[in-house]
């Protein structure tokens, strides 16, 4: 895997030079990390839906890339259809790209499996305003800072590659928490998340301090504790967790 971008496009445009050596790289460099097999083809032009697809397993992918880290949010397209392709389970999986304009290097590479993605972080920007080409358009942004760190799979880190054997093990211990429930879903990373923030032995008090949290997150819910409770079942069940007798546990993982 090489880490440059190839420079060598003729756009005067900064943002459409970006894309195309961007998208060069995908199609020169990546690998499926759902199937493993050994490159990417880029989608037509306009193609709605994604960017790139695995020929052999047919998965689909959207990439979003820019020069600046990715912060606590990343910008994306419609709020409604976004929301609409998480509820019904047509989300794409997504890669994020942080380059570098002035090294033209790839500095973190980030793949997003698409059941990481639920309502709660998706925010809605405010309408465009009427003297606006689309006016009332509603975009919205990725709140990536909240997506669970087993989501966030880095293929590059600061210019390092993870190797992908390493990538590939990652993607199928994710898979476990893979499941069609969206509001289900929700509620799991949520309780993943906070599970994350605990030493590596924790106990069921720990998990009921983020009870308010959680509260807020899920304002229609008035039985926080039973659905914590639910939750650690299910992340012991996965063999996330092990449950060490008395409220107390025990992480499997490396968060």
């Amino acid at each position: 895997m090489d880490l440059c971008l190839a420079d060598n496009a003729i756009y005067s445009s900064r943002s459409q030079l970006a894309r195309i050596m961007s998208e060069t790289w995908i199609e020169q460099n990546m690998y499926c990390p759902r199937c493993g097999n050994i490159f990417l083809q880029k989608q037509k032009n306009n193609t709605p839906v994604s960017d790139f697809i695995c020929p052999n397993c047919k998965n689909e992918y959207e990439l979003k890339s820019r020069s600046k880290f990715f912060g606590s949010k990343i910008v994306d397209g419609s709020y409604e259809k976004m929301i609409e392709k998480i509820n019904t389970n047509n989300n794409v999986d997504f890669f994020f790209m942080h380059y570098s304009m002035q090294t033209k290097k790839i500095l973190n590479f980030i793949f997003v499996p698409n059941y990481f993605f639920t309502p709660e972080i998706i925010e809605m920007r405010k309408p465009l305003s009427q003297s606006a080409k689309r006016a009332g358009w509603v975009g919205c942004n990725i709140l990536f800072s909240e997506i669970p760190v087993q989501g966030q799979i880095s293929i590059i880190s600061n210019g390092v590659i993870t190797p992908k054997s390493s990538i590939l093990k990652k993607v199928e211990n994710g898979n476990l928490l893979n499941f069609q429930n969206v509001s289900a879903r929700g509620w799991i990373f949520e309780v993943l998340k906070c599970v994350n923030m605990l030493n590596q032995k924790f106990t069921l008090d720990d998990l009921y301090s983020f009870e308010t949290k959680l509260a807020q997150k899920f304002p229609y819910n008035n039985t926080i504790k039973a659905k914590i409770r639910q939750q650690l079942q299910f992340l012991r069940d996965k063999g996330y967790i092990r449950f060490l007798g008395k409220g107390k546990y025990e992480k499997l993982f490396n968060d």
